[in-house]
């Protein structure tokens, strides 16, 4: 399984066993804590263990200065309310992500009611990896709307002809021998979705563009850590007032405001010279920016987007740690 794994995911893995190795570290000399060694758990450990000593130090080293951080923030953490409070680390299941959860660690407290993710990001942004094909209605999926036949029947035939290509050549046949895919293929692709995304939009007024930001950022508070080089950033998607909690008279170090989810979609545009990237803006500072892509060199009856937050409301909560 290890050997399969694609070396973004092997580093991000890594970093998340980093990162809940670092709160045990820390916080079991204050408190009781214990870890779930589940799949997850030991698929990451022998990601992480499959490194050298010295990278490994540098995982350590950035998660050290992201985990020091969060326990400043979140009190409870640190702090039980008597001896069976017990603190409990977890690694979450890649199937929770496909379900909407983004968050990669979990730290929970039972007897507290209590929980708190991690979103960890090893030297890339992306918030999500969808897909686009004639089979998938990303308005269901997405935005809990289903898509209009119009949308399918203006997808449908762009899609059928790259699986009939694909069968034909016995899946050898590669993108590069289609010429200029990106008005071929790409460009009507994106305009259906466009079209699409407005006509949702403009038939569910206030709903789409609040769906389509809790798609994308999940249905539960957490902090995203994004590691890269010299530096770890800390970003708090605080969308439902769970994050940032005193415990009894203990106070976090620093304040976490509440982000407003949006309410409008404004526009959305081709990126300047780009025939593969359509920007989403919506109201309250949200823009979005989806890359529509061939995950591989042969031809897939499928695209997929790289989906990035490119703006976030001006109270979205972000400290950037700077790392020897």
């Amino acid at each position: 399984m290890l050997r399969m794994a694609n070396k973004q995911t092997i580093n991000g893995k890594a970093f998340e066993y980093a990162l809940l190795t670092e709160f045990l570290e820390k916080l079991s000399l204050v408190t009781k804590v214990i870890v779930i060694e589940n799949d997850p758990y030991r698929a990451a450990k022998g990601y992480f263990e499959g490194f050298s000593e010295k990278d490994q130090g540098s995982f350590r080293l950035y998660a050290s200065f992201a985990v020091n951080f969060l326990i400043d923030l979140e009190p409870r953490l640190a702090n039980g309310i008597d001896g069976s409070d017990i603190l409990t680390l977890e690694l979450v299941s890649d199937k929770q992500g496909q379900a909407g959860d983004v968050r990669d660690v979990l730290a929970i407290r039972l007897n507290q009611h209590w929980e708190i993710g991690i979103s960890a990001k090893n030297n890339h942004r992306a918030v999500k990896h969808s897909r686009l094909s004639h089979k998938l209605d990303f308005g269901e999926k997405w935005l809990g709307i289903p898509c209009s036949e119009q949308y399918f029947a203006n997808i449908r035939p762009i899609f059928q002809e790259l699986a009939v290509l694909r069968k034909q050549s016995g899946a050898t046949k590669t993108w590069k021998s289609l010429g200029n895919y990106h008005d071929s293929v790409y460009v009507p692709v994106l305009d259906a979705f466009k079209e699409e995304l407005i006509r949702l939009d403009r038939e569910n007024p206030g709903v789409v563009a609040r769906n389509l930001v809790q798609y994308l950022v999940g249905q539960q508070d957490f902090y995203k850590v994004i590691k890269s080089k010299g530096q770890v950033e800390i970003q708090a998607y605080h969308l439902y007032g769970t994050l940032n909690l005193p415990f009894g008279t203990v106070k976090s170090k620093a304040r976490v405001d509440r982000l407003k989810l949006p309410t409008r979609l404004i526009e959305i545009v081709y990126q300047e010279n780009s025939k593969n990237t359509l920007l989403v803006t919506l109201n309250d500072g949200w823009q979005i920016s989806f890359r529509i892509h061939n995950a591989s060199s042969r031809i897939e009856s499928s695209l997929k987007f790289d989906i990035n937050l490119i703006s976030s409301p001006h109270t979205l909560f972000t400290n950037k740690l700077f790392v020897n």
